[in-house]
């Protein structure tokens, strides 16, 4: 048997419990009034009110979710759809939830993803026709987007090998450009020196001989000693000479 104390507790906490609820749903229907409105900032206050009040409520996280995807608050979106998703029971939720994070994903081009929660949503409710449809779009984008990648890979590679072949062109004309000017220079030195030497032989061509101080001193004694000779030679001659008559006869 519950005693007073017990029947007040009971009683205090069915009565917050449902004070509570009361203005959860109030909160609630505040948001989708505004949501209604298209007061999506509005809606946003209410929706996390409500779930200040309930934390675990996939219906208020779904519907914040929607007034934030409104502001294009993609990524913030995304997290409240998956929230509602973990928190949901019924396949129907849930498939919603998959379906409006796809939509969350395909805005901000995670088209992969978008690919995964449109087919999760799809195996939840198979026969929504919308949810089709955006899985064959959102297939679409991604295969044209997996081409231009790779493309675009193939133009790198390609411009890559055109790059390394260029550098390699560039590199074999500068050694053979570079063995021109060696083979120039070489050639120009050659000449250089060619002239050099024939310039110093018709130097030495041109420069009488010279002869050392000793040697010039030896030449002209030689000289002096040859005059001297030839001066005795004539003194000698000369006293040889005899008269010679130039009498005639008559």
């Amino acid at each position: 048997m519950l005693s007073l104390k017990h029947i007040v507790w009971v009683t205090l906490i069915f009565v917050g419990s449902n004070l509570c609820a009361q203005n959860f749903k109030f909160d609630l229907n505040e948001g989708n009034s505004a949501y209604a409105d298209k007061d999506y900032v509005g809606a946003e206050a209410a929706y996390r009110n409500a779930l200040l009040k309930v934390p675990k409520s996939d219906i208020a996280g779904y519907n914040l979710g929607n007034a934030l995807y409104r502001q294009e608050k993609t990524e913030d979106a995304a997290i409240q759809y998956q929230k509602a998703i973990d928190l949901a029971i019924s396949k129907e939720d849930k498939a919603k939830g998959y379906h409006n994070l796809g939509n969350c994903q395909m805005q901000s081009k995670k088209l992969k993803e978008a690919v995964d929660s449109y087919k999760n949503s799809l195996r939840l409710n198979p026969s929504d026709d919308e949810t089709r449809y955006n899985l064959a779009v959102a297939q679409k984008l991604l295969k044209e987007q997996q081409q231009q990648e790779q493309q675009q890979d193939q133009n790198q590679d390609k411009n890559k090998d055109q790059q390394e072949q260029e550098d390699q062109q560039n590199k074999e004309d500068q050694e053979k450009k570079d063995q021109e000017n060696n083979d120039e220079n070489k050639d120009q030195q050659n000449e250089n020196e060619k002239k050099d030497d024939q310039k110093k032989e018709n130097e030495q061509q041109e420069r009488p001989s010279q002869i050392s101080k000793e040697d010039a001193e030896r030449l002209l004694q030689m000289l002096e000693e040859e005059e001297n000779d030839t001066q005795d030679k004539l003194k000698k001659d000369k006293m040889k000479v005899k008269k010679i008559q130039v009498d005639k006869d008559w």
